[in-house]
């Protein structure tokens, strides 16, 4: 069972809406909520408060890929040691624990999927992937089956209700910048969004560590997941490679400028912005500019070619008020983030016959097909986060150039035959 003491951080947290920030009907004990026990420190913490709090509180962690490989390793999540870390906490603290074989769902939605991006020369986030196609789908479709009333996780982001009387929730950012998690949950629907809390939100990681190790749980000072679990030794291409052979096929690395640098060793180990290991020099550093998958050629460049300022964005998920298509034809301003290590910037979203594309207003360097750009109404801490989409699209200045000269080329041409 629990011990230790609740603390005022504790105390705070519970004083939100409701007895512990919830806001859920009904006495507590009558109230059941599933927790999404990774393993690690953070959902581990949010059992324990919902069970202090006197929730029918069930935990349940999804076993996601062969944990054979990273039974050894101390910084995933979702296989070997972490399902032993929550099953003991959840006896640790008195509540039911089940672990679910989600092995292929995993594989056929995240793995497969990471592969074929990256042999279509996109950047792909996994994790996203994870968390839309896996974990707020999948597992939020059990917790309904079990009778709960919520899914709770560990993740650092908010939600509140938005207080129109629709019912609806608002995701915001969290309160710890460093921590805020927004980047990977974009892709939450609304109806998700409204089944989900997040208790931890308003916390930083160290008063998480703290609370954990008041009450008592083994697993206070557990290093955090940071690498994709599913890659054992931290090398993507790897991973690749086993699963699409072909992905490792030598092509050219060909300079703007038409010459030939050299050969590389296949596309699947660069990503759009890379500059080191490509093996070539040309007296400046050189960058990738394009990823050629038909070719398999690799387009390199000096660093001021890689800029970008308009993406075309395809499954846009909305979580504003009003509709996407409400988005007036002039568009509107609002903050993106293309990275999850960057802050948000300044941006207009426009949205015209269906397809939304996104401006930049200072433009940015190294964007590339698969990443996630993400809606903030604004930046900073607790901004209402109104979702994003995926980018198909991202012409760099260099790209739009010479699309306009050969446009260009083609018409001298036309005028030369005497069309």
């Amino acid at each position: 069972m629990l011990t230790g003491t609740m603390t005022d951080c504790a105390e705070t947290l519970c004083a939100g809406h409701g007895p512990d920030g919830m806001d859920l009907p009904g006495h507590p004990s009558q109230t059941r909520v599933v927790v999404a026990m990774s393993g690690g420190v953070d959902s581990s913490l949010v059992a324990a408060l919902l069970k202090r709090a006197g929730y029918d509180v069930v935990g349940i962690t999804l076993q996601l890929y062969d944990h054979g490989a990273a039974t050894a390793r101390g910084r995933t999540c979702c296989a070997g040691q972490d399902i032993h870390d929550a099953r003991r906490v959840a006896e640790a603290i008195g509540i039911p624990h089940y672990v679910l074989d989600y092995e292929s769902r995993f594989r056929d939605s995240v793995i497969e999927d990471f592969a074929d991006g990256y042999l279509a020369g996109e950047t792909p986030i996994p994790c996203v992937r994870c968390n839309q196609g896996v974990k707020f789908r999948d597992l939020l479709g059990m917790a309904r089956d079990l009778g709960a009333q919520a899914l709770a996780t560990g993740h650092y982001i908010a939600s509140r209700d938005r207080g129109d009387g629709s019912g609806h929730r608002d995701l915001l950012t969290a309160a710890d910048p460093d921590r805020d998690q927004s980047y990977f949950l974009f892709a939450t629907t609304q109806d998700q969004l409204d089944y989900l809390r997040f208790p931890l939100g308003t916390m930083t990681k160290p008063q998480v560590r703290r609370l954990a190790a008041e009450f008592g749980l083994a697993v206070a000072d557990k290093p955090d997941s940071q690498d994709i679990c599913f890659v054992p030794d931290g090398r993507y291409a790897t991973v690749v490679e086993r699963l699409r052979p072909h992905a490792g096929e030598p092509g050219d690395i060909v300079h703007i400028d038409g010459r030939v640098l050299g050969r590389h060793r296949g596309i699947v180990h660069y990503t759009i912005g890379q500059r080191r290991g490509l093996g070539v020099a040309d007296g400046e550093p050189l960058f990738v500019l394009r990823i050629e998958p038909a070719t398999r050629r690799l387009i390199v460049g000096p660093k001021e070619a890689l800029l970008c300022r308009t993406m075309i964005l395809r499954d846009v998920n909305w979580l504003g008020a009003a509709g996407l298509d409400g988005v007036p034809e002039e568009g509107i301003d609002l903050h993106v983030r293309i990275r999850s290590t960057r802050p948000p910037m300044p941006a207009r979203l426009t949205v015209r016959g269906g397809r939304a594309s996104v401006c930049l207003s200072d433009g940015d360097y190294g964007v590339s097909p698969g990443q996630a750009c993400v809606f903030y109404e604004a930046p900073g801490s607790g901004a209402r986060v109104l979702g994003g989409g995926w980018i198909a699209s991202a012409p760099t200045e260099w790209e739009l150039a010479a699309d306009r000269h050969a446009h260009f080329a083609d018409n001298r041409q036309m005028v030369a035959a005497g069309r």
